[in-house]
């Protein structure tokens, strides 16, 4: 019995933010940018970097060490606390892609500051 609840302490302790089903017909997660880039539309994506500006609006470019990338990061996914270029991030969202223009961006569901 212990250990069934120190297994779910455990579990709800590592972040369940980042987690997807993995198994059968699920798609692959995608953890680099330059990964993100080529894959398929809708497929998840966990990335760890830096947001180094914002483009407009929405969007902002960020950057890991394969990469530069696109992501639009809706207001109210920011974390309370302000973000610089020379904070480390980690995303989860989706890419998206258009049938007419290809690749268009990350969809950011979660930002992360990891200290």
């Amino acid at each position: 019995m212990k250990k069934i609840i120190l297994a779910s302490v455990l579990a709800l302790s590592t972040g369940l933010a980042a987690a997807a089903f993995v198994g059968p017909n699920s798609a692959p997660l995608m953890t680099t940018v330059a990964d993100a880039a080529k894959a398929a539309d809708d497929v998840p994506v966990v990335l760890e970097g830096f947001i180094v500006k914002q483009i407009k609006g929405d969007q902002y470019e960020f950057r890991d060490n394969t990469g530069t990338i696109k992501v639009e990061i809706d207001h109210d996914k920011w974390p309370a606390q302000d973000i610089t270029p020379q904070m480390k991030v980690r995303l989860s969202g989706k890419v998206d892609r258009s049938k007419l223009t290809g690749f268009e961006d990350i969809d950011v569901k979660l930002v992360e500051i990891i200290k």
